[in-house]
């Protein structure tokens, strides 16, 4: 990848809806190779996806939490038990595994506290496998 590569990457996420032709113009090129570099970052998978960002509260999502979840045991069984289970819940919109302690990171979206308790009580906390879990809870975004 060139730095014109990246000048498209950068351009594409600010505004990956931009028309080819206002992209090439942005980048320094003719629409002609700028699309071919396009084509050729998503054929490479560097480029995955386009997708709306959606406003959390408008959809109901708006409540965000934190989540961190301990496992009682590290067994292969148990871990991919729960990372099919939770990774699986509309709730979870990101979710990682770390190493050392918590054992997940998950950032969780409900549409209130109300409906998160019910989340982290009757799906979460229900999972075989689940030890400790410590919600932290945001005073305000900061970025992203």
């Amino acid at each position: 990848m060139d730095a014109l590569d990246h000048a498209i990457l950068d351009e594409l996420v600010r505004d990956g809806r931009i028309t080819n032709v206002e992209l090439a113009s942005r980048v320094g090129l003719t629409p002609g190779p700028c699309l071919r570099r396009v084509q050729r970052l998503e054929a490479d998978g560097v480029i995955r996806g386009y997708r709306a960002e959606l406003d959390p509260a408008a959809v109901g999502r708006g409540f965000e939490v934190i989540l961190h979840v301990d496992l009682v045991t590290q067994e292969a069984a148990v871990v991919a038990h729960f990372e099919a289970e939770a990774g699986g819940f509309p709730e979870v919109v990101e979710m990682k595994r770390l190493f050392g302690s918590p054992d997940y990171f998950l950032r969780i979206a409900a549409a209130d506290l109300a409906r998160y308790e019910e989340f982290l009580t009757g799906r979460i906390m229900s999972i075989r496998g689940v030890g400790k879990v410590s919600s932290h809870f945001s005073m305000k975004n900061i970025k992203g």
